[in-house]
């Protein structure tokens, strides 16, 4: 009996056991209880929203409001988010999502006491921030940026003690940065980049003591970068570029040694580098001071930079040689920039084996290019132009198989040009230099970049030369002026030839190169026709054959290259009709100013008046045999005549009608054919 309720029990208690690990199971692993948003601030959402309208067409992100519904849970909503114990709205994001109107001082979005983020990025809001916006005291992150919000920062935001992030850029702002932004003590980021921001930068910035990241780039802010600023220890990134700060470098950066990202470019600080800064700096990667009035010789403890990665320089007044050093740097250097300046001597034998990016032009260097160049395996951009560099043409870099853009344009380059093989090369600007002779007719067979370009996949995604951190940027002659571009898309590709002593014909082998969009081959000495094949260059926007000793026809087919915005034959010897293609007829008469024998209707239309006052000079040859017969029809008519009769009536044409063989006849078969270049 005792054995059976004993069973009876340890049953009992194993079910007890298997039915609370049940309910236990159920409670670790069942989702959490999920409130609804409380109806005061759904409602609240919804009056903000009625405040603003939706751009249309809207082009770009997603207009998250118009999924939201007056009798649905706001918590799931796109752009909200809900506190999952208490229901409360702490997330509100809007970016992207076409918005247009006023942030009004009363909105019941302010009674959003528990909202922690509040992204309104990349919108249409304008106006000012109202000062209730302070009233959102548990804020941590608020990001405006990239509006058209103006006026005033309001002094309220300084109650946001809370906050971690606050991206005011890309706006209207203007005035001073207000003091109190000094009281964010949990602050690390803070960008206001972009404004029309001006003053002094308030000392009371140096009291954000975990703050990382610093952008106060592209305003007016002048005077000196305050010294508080250095007790700014946790600093990783200061953007200061483009405003009109000035004095020497600002030691107090020095203080800063976990800084990763420093930009004080185009300002006004001058003087030279300190000494310091690689053992100051030693955790640098980006270090931009370029556009400034710094001077002295370049300092070769630059080269003890161990994790250095882009280092501009350019546009200041250094001066001195390339520090030899520069082949010491370490293998994260991926951009070296020293663009104008003052700098003289040769280039540094050895350069670092990392460099991508490497633009030493508008300089004062002597010398020759150095063959160790061939070590720079993943060298993507080379810029010696506006030297003193006195060599052949580099065959030797063809090696490069990462070369994109060679830029040697005006300096004291000399010789022949042979077959080359630079197969990803897509920019190539040889003009002003001394070069000669005749390029070979297979001269761009292997410039297989320029005849295929993946165009479609990298148009759409916008790839351009350089990095997140930099920009590679280049002066080509395009549509006949100087173009500086600042961002260069990978799918472009230029050819510029222009200024030397080339004789001979144009190879027809630049047919093949499909996807060149500038073309300029002017001031050369060039003969012969111009090729037809140039009538497969389907994406040409500019070419420039002008100042050069061509003959013949343009050939018709020119006529339909759609993209052909600009073109220049002038002072040349072509000849026979203009094609008739839309892009020839609205080019400038400039355009074919010194070819005699050009003509035909796209040619009237271009030089309008002008042309019309030659127009009774063009004569075509079968005009010329019609007028012949006239005469001869006329001898034989006066054979008939008395001579009596034949005086009196020659004389009378003579004198009332002056025929225009009586005028000229002895030039009458080697007539010019009068173009309106002419005048």
């Amino acid at each position: 009996m005792n054995s059976f309720w004993n069973s009876i029990s340890l049953i009992f208690i194993t079910l007890s056991f298997f039915f609370f690990l049940n309910l236990n199971f159920r409670d670790v692993f069942a989702s959490p209880t999920r409130h609804l948003c409380h109806p005061e601030q759904r409602d609240a959402i919804l009056q903000f929203m009625n405040e603003l309208e939706i751009q249309k067409p809207c082009f770009y992100g997603f207009p998250k409001t118009e999924s939201w519904a007056n009798n649905s849970d706001c918590c799931s909503w796109d752009g909200i988010r809900c506190d999952a114990k208490f229901g409360d709205v702490i997330e509100l994001n809007l970016s992207l999502s076409c918005l247009h109107g006023q942030l009004n001082s009363k909105s019941d979005i302010f009674r959003l006491h528990n909202l922690r983020v509040l992204h309104l990025s990349s919108n249409h809001f304008s106006g000012e921030i109202p000062s209730s916006l302070g009233n959102l005291s548990y804020l941590t992150t608020l990001d405006l940026s990239i509006n058209h919000f103006s006026g005033e920062i309001p002094s309220s935001l300084g109650n946001l003690s809370y906050l971690t992030t606050l991206d005011l850029s890309i706006n209207h702002f203007s005035g001073e940065i207000p003091s109190s932004l000094g009281n964010l003590s949990h602050l690390t980021t803070l960008e206001v980049g972009g404004n029309n921001f001006n003053g002094e930068i308030p000392s009371s910035l140096g009291n954000l003591s975990y703050l990382t990241t610093l952008d106060l780039s592209i305003n007016n802010f002048s005077g000196e970068i305050p010294s508080s600023l250095g007790r700014l220890s946790q600093l990783v990134s200061l953007n200061v570029f483009i405003n009109k700060f000035n004095g020497n470098f600002p030691l107090i950066i020095l203080n800063l040694t976990n800084l990763s990202i420093l930009d004080i470019s185009y300002n006004q600080f001058a003087g030279m580098l300190p000494p310091n800064i690689s053992s100051s700096l030693p955790n640098l990667e980006y270090f931009y001071a370029d556009h400034n009035n710094f001077t002295g010789k370049i300092p070769s403890f630059i080269c003890t930079l161990c994790t250095l990665t882009i280092l501009d320089l350019s546009n200041n007044q250094f001066n001195g040689s390339i520090p030899r050093c520069m082949g010491n740097f370490s293998s994260t250097l991926q951009t070296l920039n020293l663009r104008k300046n003052r700098l003289s001597g040769g280039l540094p034998e050895n350069i670092s084996a990392s460099v991508k990016s490497l633009d030493i032009g508008h300089n004062q260097l002597v010398g020759k290019l150095p063959r160790s160049l061939v070590r720079i395996s993943f060298l993507e951009v080379l810029n010696v132009e506006s030297n003193r560099i006195n060599d052949t043409f580099p065959f030797w870099l063809s090696s490069l198989q990462e070369l994109h853009i060679l830029v040697l344009r005006s300096n004291a380059f000399h010789g022949p040009i042979q077959k080359t093989g630079f197969s990803k090369l897509r920019i190539i600007d040889i003009s002003s230099n001394h070069f000669y002779g005749t390029l070979p007719s297979d001269c761009f067979a292997n410039w297989d970049a320029m005849c295929s370009l993946g165009k479609k996949e990298n148009q759409f995604n916008g790839e351009y030369m350089g990095t997140d951190y930099y920009s590679d940027s280049m002066v080509l002659m395009n549509k006949g002026v100087a173009l500086e571009l600042v961002r260069i898309l990978k799918i472009y590709t230029a050819i510029d030839f222009s200024g030397n002593k080339f004789e001979g014909e144009i190879p027809r082998s630049i047919g093949i190169l499909k996807e060149l969009h500038v073309l300029n081959f002017s001031n050369n000495a060039f003969t012969g026709h111009i090729p037809s094949s140039m009538a497969n260059l389907g994406e040409l926007e500019s070419l420039d054959v002008s100042q050069n000793k061509l003959s013949g026809e343009i050939p018709q087919e020119l006529g339909n290259l759609s993209y052909l915005a600009y073109m220049n034959f002038s002072h040349n010897q072509l000849v026979g009709l203009l094609p008739g293609g839309t892009q020839f007829k609205t080019q400038p008469c400039s355009s074919f100013k010194d070819n005699l024998g050009l003509y035909g209707p796209s040619l009237d239309e271009v030089c309008g008046d002008i042309h019309a006052k030659t127009s009774h000079q063009y004569v075509t040859p079968e005009q010329e045999e019609d007028e012949e017969e006239v005469i001869s029809w006329i001898a034989a008519a006066i054979g008939f005549i008395p001579g009596i009769a034949f005086g009196l009536v020659m004389g009378y044409i003579f004198v009332c009608y002056k025929p225009e063989w009586f005028m000229n006849p002895f030039g009458r078969n080697k007539r010019r054919i009068i173009s309106i270049s002419n005048h």
